[in-house]
């Protein structure tokens, strides 16, 4: 059966209790092996509390996750229900297989929060 991440924009990845606070970067979705990935946009949703404070998210891969999207204003998620769409805005990067998707809190949310993260784009051929 085909895979559905070659064929379609899918969900690629789903990271629950992701850190909002802590400047670390957290892996959201590793690229497998013979493909490469185009990231088409990021949910981050369902947060534990209010992302008051948190100015600046990068993603990307790499250590300092600077490679796709910098500079995300998440303050603005203070409350549990809000969700919030990332999506690179010019410049696209492909990802290649191996390289470890993620994102880093540089300036994160003032109270300790988590966060659920959905990883979207799709897969091909190396």
């Amino acid at each position: 059966m085909a895979d559905i991440r070659e064929h379609a924009i899918s969900l690629l990845a789903s990271v629950s209790g992701v850190d909002m606070q802590t400047v670390a970067k957290e892996n959201l979705y590793t690229i497998p092996v013979g493909k490469k990935c185009i990231i088409t946009h990021v949910i981050i949703r369902d947060p534990t509390d209010s992302l008051l404070g948190g100015t600046e998210y990068d993603l990307g891969d790499g250590d300092n996750c600077d490679t796709w999207v910098q500079n995300t204003n998440l303050a603005a998620m203070t409350s549990t229900a809000h969700y919030f769409v990332v999506h690179a805005a010019a410049v696209y990067i492909i990802f290649d297989a191996g390289d470890v998707f993620g994102i880093k809190p540089i300036v994160g949310s003032t109270a300790a929060a988590d966060a659920t993260i959905d990883v979207f784009g799709y897969l091909y051929d190396a």
